[in-house]
């Protein structure tokens, strides 16, 4: 029996996210669905996190354990030859017996996009969150630092997904400006997320970037731990899983 690694990139446009569905579309099913073709026999795909409808991947990492005489190498091959052209495998490795893609996770990384100008994008519209009023970066900043540090995010947490508890532990949130093409980039990692998690903190702080609240507000609406304090749920197409570390 050998166990796999996959590192996986898609594009969530046409999945109804990760996670396999009865008879919805979702970059789970494809992936396997090719893997049991390849192999011949039924396989299960245990991925580093479940991203939702819409939502896109740089780096998901998943595995796979499997009896078969095939190598990464064929394995990644065969993959890309069979797979839709929205989801591409970029690694195939052999990993320890007892390796998890979801367990064994460290860290995780999120990327999410907006795309703040005048006018609205033709060419990657799928890709960013597009608003239209200027937004104060500074203010998103400084909103941004009162969710670094190990807290309860019971506040940015959509409902839906019951957990053991809610408490996670932020290691890094910041924005990066690329105001030359009206391009926001808010990368966050953590030890683990909430369901919808990063969308609800990116509302919220562009409710901070609005005016609509003040950045201190942000510890508040984290010690209410009600959701209805924070700001809404930002569109799943401008978020990215760009990578998983281990």
């Amino acid at each position: 029996m050998k166990n796999f690694k996959l590192i996986i990139e898609y594009d969530g446009t046409n999945y109804k996210g990760w996670q396999r569905q009865a008879a919805e579309p979702t970059v789970q099913a494809e992936i396997e669905k090719a893997l049991s073709a390849m192999t011949r026999s039924d396989i299960t795909l245990i991925g580093a996190g479940r991203t939702d409808a819409g939502v896109h991947a740089l780096g998901q990492a998943a595995h796979f354990r499997c009896e078969t005489r095939l190598d990464p190498e064929a394995i990644l091959k065969g993959l890309n030859s069979l797979l839709p052209p929205d989801i591409a495998i970029c690694d195939c490795r052999l990993v320890p017996e007892d390796f998890h893609a979801r367990f064994a996770a460290q860290s995780k990384i999120y990327r999410y996009r907006i795309l703040n100008r005048a006018a609205r994008a033709a060419v990657g519209r799928n890709y960013s969150w597009f608003i239209h009023r200027p937004l104060d970066v500074r203010a998103m900043q400084q909103a941004a630092h009162f969710i670094v540090g190990r807290h309860d995010f019971k506040a940015f947490e959509s409902s839906g997904s019951p957990r053991a508890h809610t408490v996670r532990h932020v290691m890094a949130a910041e924005w990066v400006e690329e105001r030359e093409q009206g391009l926001l980039a808010f990368q966050i990692e953590a030890d683990g997320f909430l369901r919808c998690m990063v969308r609800n903190i990116v509302g919220t702080l562009v409710a901070a970037g609005l005016g609509r609240i003040q950045p201190a507000d942000v510890a508040a609406i984290l010690a209410s731990r009600d959701r209805r304090r924070a700001g809404a749920t930002a569109p799943a197409r401008g978020l990215f899983m760009v990578e998983v570390n281990y």
